[in-house]
């Protein structure tokens, strides 16, 4: 399955990987340079701290060149009337009048503890496309769904969100 990525956030994981090209793969390249000088390697902690950091760096490299490499772009126009990627959107949880406020991002950037969910997520789905004051239905799954009231939504530019590290 291919991850759907708007142009910025390719583009914020291309700067991440030149970053940790050019600044931290040599730190960490030269952290075990060190280590590696205090002599014994099989008991030496400081070594093994700065392989596993160098190794974890390497390995986040390659995450973001093959999400990028496989990844489907998706726009993030939308109507200014309508709930797109990168939407504000606050909602009125109809069952116990509850009022929340999201950010609909793509999967990579998702951090529903910040207020930013998924395209993907059965609320940003259901979302998507519909307008001011529609009343919208989220199935979670085949037993469990509930409905929402879309209240308001700001057309927000990218204010810097990250992506996800993992």
């Amino acid at each position: 399955m291919y991850d759907e990525l708007t142009a910025t956030d390719i583009k914020k994981m291309e700067e991440e990987i030149e970053y940790r090209k050019l600044v931290v793969r040599p730190q960490a390249l030269e952290d075990v340079k060190q280590a590696r000088a205090h002599g014994d390697l099989s008991e030496n902690f400081e070594y093994h701290a700065a392989k596993k950091v160098k190794n974890q760096n390497e390995s986040r490299i390659r995450y973001l060149e093959k999400m990028i490499r496989t990844a489907r772009i998706i726009s993030e126009e939308s109507a200014s009337d309508e709930v797109g990627i990168n939407n504000t959107v606050t909602v009125e949880f109809l069952d116990d009048g509850m009022e929340e406020i999201y950010k609909i991002v793509t999967t990579v950037r998702g951090n529903s503890l910040e207020g930013l969910i998924s395209n993907e997520s059965p609320l940003g789905k259901a979302l998507l496309g519909h307008k001011e004051g529609e009343t919208v239905h989220v199935q979670v799954n085949e037993a469990v769904g509930y409905d929402v009231c879309i209240k308001k939504i700001e057309n927000t530019k990218d204010e810097g969100d990250q992506i996800r590290s993992f």
